[in-house]
């Protein structure tokens, strides 16, 4: 009869740092995670379309109507899913982008403004910035803007008005005066030379630093020049843009294109490029926001026009030695912000702070791909308390695996490079359910993206819907062709089709005429947009794969002390284990793997596996290491578990070596 049994208790959390020996912690796991101290399998996804334009560089999730508009931006472009509450799509569609230049680096940031006058006409903000290859590059590119309803962005801070000029003269007249046009600002029109600019507003007369080039009532566009390298966030009723240099430019409040009332403000407050801003409760300072250089953490106050001349906030540095991984790698989860820094994990509660890691800081950044630094990003689960920061591992240069930080376990872990931790970007449950997470894989390549087109002649008028396609090397696209005049005046991809090639030709059977034709520029790559923690498995279409999920233990033999003890002892045995007997909250087949070696440098030994079903009362066997750990494995369509209380029937083996 066995001599002694034993509880397993492993501590929580999978410890990757150390040698397996030197661990009172988990050593392995894949896709899985710890609640109430204990293992279980993560939750499935579910493909919510595949024919998402990747990979994605940004993704933001806004309901509306009983919808919820998933956002994600890509190289060339901004495309918009609108889901029901099941994850049901009704298509992807594409956003017209003025102001916008297709770009491989491009990495976008999203935020919402909301209308101050209560009429609903809430903005998307999207900014595209060069990003993606170098952190600090210093491109600058317009932030966008635009109805989140609606379907079309262009840059803000552009105010168009009709102005009066007399050729040879710097001034002009406005038909009534207009606040938002003040010194500073680019003139674009036909009546003034390139590169004119704004001196002063004086009551509706301006002063241009160029003369006017015609006379009479001329449309000029006052542009603000709101195009920075950084990103953009609102700080309700105020809009901040960021970027080279630690610039930190905000509208006036309410008016995405003010940026010349008293209360907007341009300043330079760090060395470094400013690479991600945040909101952050600011109490009678209201609003603030934290923004984040290369090398320092900001703190940006509302002090509301105090002083002569006035001055409307108030810019502190909170750390000017800190260190941002990628701009993407910083989120706030119940007021407290986390982020990734380029040597160590770090928090701001009021102070900024090390985030203690001892399970898997050296695996995470002995391991990572830093020449594709900026493609790490972070996103929570807040139902388990976790942020998850993905990143790309070893060679990889899109994102292979994920750390995870359990803030209610107060311990780390990570996926395992499991297949589900292969994506690009995501957005984190509110509204809707689940976590929204864009996979990287390609499904499939060569769909129409961008195109010129030759708008050919004698076609009869009308809008031809759904028209197919022909010529090109690929298949399936269509669109809706207009004819205005006999001539082509515009195309809207319907159908994106398949295999196509950059200069494919295309064209379409049109009534009469002549001569239209498509020149292809840019092609679509497509991949999966994926709801996350639902169900137990990997559904792609129709198919639904089985998710591989398994822990493993910490070494439990007599002379790392034990199963049970945290400290040695001095029984130089072998520990043999008889039985184990299952506790766990079970879906389909587990097998049960016993792994270990007689010592701390020799090679595992691995047992055949000890299958188990729900009903199992118990698991005979004779096995026996020096050192032994235990792995659970759940790998069937279906499966799911819960660890409870495992009890371990074990007894003293032998004194000899292998």
């Amino acid at each position: 009869m066995t001599k002694k049994v034993f509880a397993l208790d492993s501590v929580a959390g999978v410890q990757r740092d150390g040698t397996f020996f030197d661990k009172n912690f988990y050593t392995d796991g894949r896709w899985m995670r710890f609640q109430r101290g204990r293992p279980r399998k993560m939750g499935g996804y579910q493909e919510i379309t595949g024919i998402l334009a990747g990979p994605s560089r940004g993704l933001y999730v806004n309901p509306q109507n009983g919808f919820t508009n998933v956002f994600s931006g890509y190289n060339n472009g901004l495309q918009k899913l609108p889901i029901d509450a099941n994850g049901v799509g009704t298509g992807v569609s594409d956003l017209s982008l003025s102001g916008f230049t297709p770009n491989d680096n491009n990495l976008w940031q999203f935020d919402t403004f909301t209308d101050v006058s209560g009429s609903g006409n809430n903005q998307l903000l999207a900014h595209p910035g060069r990003n993606l290859a170098l952190t600090d590059s210093d491109a600058n590119t317009p932030v966008l803007g635009g109805q989140l309803t609606g379907n079309s962005l262009s840059p803000i801070g552009i105010v168009t008005d009709t102005v009066t000029t007399t050729s040879g003269s710097p001034t002009g007249t406005l038909a009534a005066a207009n606040p938002l046009i003040g010194a500073g600002q680019l003139v674009i029109s036909s009546a003034f030379p390139a590169g004119t600019r704004v001196v002063s507003n004086v009551s509706g007369t301006v002063t241009f630093d160029q003369n006017a080039t015609s006379t009479g009532a001329v449309s000029v566009q006052f542009d603000n020049e709101v195009s920075v390298s950084g990103g953009v966030v609102a700080l309700h009723p105020y809009v901040f843009v960021y970027g080279n240099d630690g610039l930190i430019r905000n509208c006036s409040a309410g008016n995405l294109q003010d940026w010349v009332s008293a209360d907007a403000n341009t300043v330079n407050v760090a060395t470094g490029k400013i690479v991600q801003g945040l909101p952050v409760r600011g109490g009678s300072n209201a609003p603030s926001g934290l923004f984040w250089s290369l090398d320092s953490l900001i703190r940006v106050s509302f002090v509301g026009g105090v002083g002569t001349p006035a001055q409307y906030w108030r810019y502190d540095i909170i750390s000017s030695q800190s260190s941002i991984m990628s701009s993407q790698s910083v989120i706030e989860y119940d007021g407290i912000y986390y982020w990734c820094g380029v040597d160590r994990f770090l928090l701001y509660n009021g102070a900024v702070k090390e985030i203690t890691n001892s399970f898997n800081q050296n695996y995470f950044f002995d391991n990572l791909n830093y020449a594709q630094r900026q493609k790490v990003w972070v996103t929570k689960v807040p139902r388990y308390g976790e942020i998850w920061w993905f990143y790309p591992r070893g060679n990889a240069t899109e994102c292979t695996d994920a750390v995870v930080y359990n803030i209610r376990e107060s311990c780390w872990y990570d996926a395992g490079q499991a297949l589900g931790a292969r994506r690009s970007d995501g957005y984190f449950s509110q509204v809707f359910h689940y976590p929204i997470n864009a996979d990287w894989t390609p499904n499939a390549t060569g769909g129409l993206d961008l195109f010129t087109f030759t708008a050919g002649s004698g076609y009869t008028n009308g809008t031809y819907l759904n028209r197919a396609l022909t010529g090109g090397s690929g298949t399936g696209a269509t669109a809706t062709i207009v004819v205005s005049g006999g001539a082509v005046t515009s195309v809207t991809i319907t159908g994106y089709g398949v295999d196509y090639e950059v200069n494919d030709v295309l064209s379409a059977s049109l009534p009469a005429g002549s001569s239209f034709s498509m020149t292809l520029t840019t092609v679509k790559t497509f991949v999966s947009l994926y709801q996350h923690e639902i169900g137990t498995d990997a559904v792609k279409g129709n198919q639904a794969l089985a998710i591989e999920s398994y822990f493993e233990t910490n070494d439990l033999g007599w002379v790392s002390g034990g199963p049970a003890q945290p400290s040695q002892v001095a029984d130089n045995y072998w520990l043999r284990v008889e039985r184990v007997e299952p506790d766990f909250l079970q879906s389909g087949p587990m097998d049960l793997i016993v792994t270990g070696r007689p010592f701390a440098q020799a090679d595992d030994k691995q047992s055949d596996p000890y299958t188990f079903l729900p009903d199992t009362h118990k698991i005979d066997m004779r096995e026996q290491r020096r050192e032994l750990r235990l792995r659970f494995v759940s790998n069937v369509q279906g499966g799911d578990y819960q660890l409870g209380r495992i009890i371990i029937n074990a007894d003293f083996g032998d004194v000899r070596p292998y």
